[in-house]
């Protein structure tokens, strides 16, 4: 939270203690992923972000020390493709979209769907593309069998966003609150695990 003159409010308790400081850095990180996806690269600032965050920005120089610290910590889907990909093939459709539908919920956003709408300058906007494959296309590529496996693995990702897109789009009375995670999954699924399957 803001306060009336729009700078950020003092620290308060959920900004330290060990479950605090896991809360505020989160915060951070998404206000991060909203600034540096709506923004350009060079409008973004540790002041807004604080204050979206509801922390201090001396809070957030002393998590990451600079802006250019963040935004490398936003450009990586390195956690997000480990909560995606941590099933065994016969079982990675149906846990692609729990896991999809669970990192919205417990992080307030869509944890891929960045790469996509990115306003930044071209070579931030290279950065996310070339991490987003490194992290996540080609590390699935690499792990699925059978033939066309690249192709595969670009057609999981372009349904994973389209299902991030989907549930973005259609706030708050779209799918994702008319279905639970499991009722999407039974729909979303099959799709998925057929090329997952390469059949």
């Amino acid at each position: 939270m803001s306060t009336t003159d729009g700078s950020a409010p003092e620290r308060t308790a959920h900004d330290t203690g060990e479950k605090g400081a896991a809360s505020g850095r989160d915060a951070i990180v998404r206000a991060a992923r909203r600034a540096f996806t709506l923004k350009p690269y060079a409008e973004v600032t540790m002041r807004g972000i604080a204050a979206a965050a509801g922390v201090s920005p001396s809070l957030i120089v002393k998590r990451f020390g600079s802006k250019e610290a963040l935004f490398n910590t936003v450009a990586d889907f390195g956690a997000a493709a480990d909560a995606l990909f941590a099933a065994p093939p016969p079982e990675l459709g149906r846990h692609l979209v729990l896991t999809m539908v669970d990192l919205r919920d417990r992080f307030g956003g869509d944890p891929l769907l960045r790469v996509v709408f990115s306003l930044g300058i071209e070579d931030e906007r290279t950065l996310l593309r070339s991490r987003f494959r490194e992290q996540v296309t080609d590390r699935l590529a690499a792990a699925l069998q059978g033939p066309d496996a690249a192709l595969r693995a670009e057609l999981i990702a372009g349904q994973l966003l389209g299902l991030g897109a989907t549930l973005s789009l259609h706030r708050p009375d779209g799918a994702g609150a008319q279905a639970g995670a499991e009722r999407l999954a039974d729909l979303y699924a099959p799709g998925l695990q057929r090329l997952v399957d390469g059949a």
